[in-house]
């Protein structure tokens, strides 16, 4: 097995788990504590008033559910790893804005009430982009090795 080979197989390992851990989140908010719920979780962040609450809670699950699917699956990889980016630029500008007001509330990510712990959030976002740069970066190198050429976006 040479290297390009295992980097694909440690890909595919990557992909498979952060699409089972995106899965499994977007789906305990949907199907096990309730949409209901990560509506007060998204609340609590004070980012945005309602009705974009409600909107934003009963959005970003399904996106995550979705997303997560298609990593797992490698269907339109390279769309599940930005999708999956955007949502975690999204959490980090969200948990930031929480930790820069001292707020003492869940991180309404997997319908717990324990209080976020911030810098363990800061390490967790720092891993999911390393690790999404590094796929995304994998995608873009095997379409150059495929092809022969750069392919644009």
């Amino acid at each position: 097995m040479n290297l390009s080979h295992k980097s694909q197989v440690v890909a595919l390992i990557t992909r498979v788990l952060l699409g089972v851990w995106f899965v499994y989140s977007g789906g305990v908010k949907i199907f096990s504590s309730g949409l209901d719920r990560f509506t007060r979780d998204v609340a609590n962040y004070q980012l945005v008033k309602p009705p974009w609450d409600a909107i934003a809670a009963y959005s970003v699950p399904w996106l995550e559910l979705i997303a997560g699917l298609s990593l797992m699956l490698g269907i339109l990889r390279r769309g599940a790893i930005l999708t999956v980016a955007g949502l975690v630029v999204i959490f980090s500008v969200s948990v930031g804005w929480a930790w820069s007001k001292g707020f003492d509330i869940s991180c309404g990510c997997h319908g717990g009430d324990a209080p976020i712990q911030y810098w363990h959030k800061a390490v967790e976002f720092t891993g999911y982009f390393i690790l999404l740069g590094w796929l995304w970066w994998m995608e873009t190198r095997n379409v150059v090795a495929i092809s022969g050429r750069p392919e644009s976006l």
